[in-house]
C-alpha cells in the first residue's frame, strides 16, 4: 500500500496559526481607564521607532563612565609619585643625600630629587662619543672616581659584583674616572680588580692592555668613560660641573633620566639595602 503525495487534502475548515499584534501603549492604558500596573520596563518594543532608552538609563551611564575616567587618570598620575616615594623609603637605608646639590637643581639652587641629571658626552675607550642621554629607557647607576682616589678602589669589587648580578637590558653602571690618560684609568681598575696584574713601574698602554686582557678577559660588567681633568687638577670637567669636588659619588637615574637618590662617598653595593634600592627603580620604571 503507498501514499500518493499528490493527492489534494481532504476538504474542511482551515486552520489559521495566531498572529502577534502591538497594541500601543496609550491604547492600553485607555482600556484600562488610566489605572493599572505601573509602567513597564525602560527598553520598549515601539513599532515605528524599535528600542527605545530611558533618558535616566543614559544619564546614569553616562556619569558611572565619567567617573571610571576620573578614577583612571587619579590613578595614573598617582603612579609617579608612589615610584618616586618607594624608591627613596627603599634607598633610604643607604644613607641617601635629602637634597641634591645647586648644580644639579633648576634655578641653581639646591633641591630634592627626582631631578633631571645634566647631558653630558664623554669618550669610551675606543674614542667613541657617549652620551648620559643616549642610555634613557634604562636604569643608570653613575659612579664618579678616579685612579688616585683609594677610597674608590675598595669601592670597585662591589660595584664590580653588583654590575655583574643586575646586568640586564634595563639597568647599566657607568663608571666616569677623573682621570687624565686611560693608561691611569686602567691601572686604577687594575689595582681595584686584580692587584697582582698590575705590570711594575708605569709601563706603556699596550702593557697594560695586555695585563688587563689577560686578567679580566671578559673585561668589566660596567661601562667606563674617561673625564680628564683641566691642567693639574684632579677632578674631570664633566665631574665638576656636576659640582662634585671630591669622588666617589654616585647618582641612581631613571628610566626618564631623572635622578633618584644620590650618594656621597663610597657605599658596599652588594649589601642587601644597596639590591633593594636599586631593584625599587629598575622594577618601579
Amino acid at each position: 500500500m503507498s501514499v500518493d503525495a499528490s493527492q489534494p487534502p481532504e476538504p474542511g475548515p482551515k486552520k489559521h496559526l495566531p498572529v502577534a499584534v502591538v497594541v500601543p501603549r496609550a491604547a492600553v492604558d485607555r482600556e484600562r481607564g488610566g489605572g493599572g500596573e505601573p509602567a513597564g520596563p525602560a527598553v520598549e518594543l515601539s513599532p515605528a521607532r524599535g528600542i527605545v532608552l530611558d533618558p535616566r538609563v543614559l544619564f546614569v551611564g553616562g556619569g558611572v563612565a565619567l567617573i571610571g575616567v576620573a578614577v583612571l587618570a587619579t590613578f595614573l598620575w598617582m603612579v609617579p609619585s608612589a615610584a618616586a616615594r618607594e624608591a627613596q623609603a627603599a634607598c633610604r637605608g643607604m644613607r641617601v643625600e635629602p637634597e641634591l646639590n645647586a648644580a644639579l637643581c633648576p634655578g641653581g639652587v639646591p633641591c630634592a630629587s627626582p631631578s633631571l641629571a645634566p647631558d653630558f658626552t664623554a669618550k669610551d675607550i675606543k674614542g667613541n662619543d657617549v652620551k648620559l642621554s643616549s642610555f634613557r629607557g634604562k636604569v643608570v647607576l653613575l659612579n664618579f672616581w678616579a685612579s688616585w682616589c683609594g677610597v674608590c678602589k675598595t669601592e670597585k669589587p662591589a660595584l664590580n659584583g653588583m654590575a655583574a648580578e643586575l646586568a640586564s637590558d634595563d639597568f647599566v653602571v657607568i663608571a666616569l674616572a677623573s682621570d687624565h690618560t686611560w693608561a691611569d684609568a686602567i691601572t686604577g681598575l687594575l689595582e681595584s680588580l686584580a692587584p697582582d696584574a698590575v705590570p711594575a713601574g708605569k709601563p706603556a698602554m699596550d702593557k697594560l692592555s695586555a695585563a688587563f686582557s689577560q686578567a679580566l678577559p671578559n673585561g668589566t660588567p660596567f661601562k667606563v668613560l674617561l673625564d680628564p681633568p683641566p691642567g693639574d687638577e684632579n677632578i674631570g670637567k664633566i665631574t665638576a660641573s656636576w659640582g662634585i669636588k671630591a669622588v666617589p659619588e654616585s647618582a641612581l637615574i631613571d628610566r626618564q633620566g631623572n635622578i633618584r637618590a644620590y650618594f656621597v662617598n663610597k657605599r658596599d653595593w652588594q649589601s642587601g639595602v644597596a639590591e633593594t634600592c636599586l631593584r625599587s627603580v629598575i622594577d618601579g620604571g
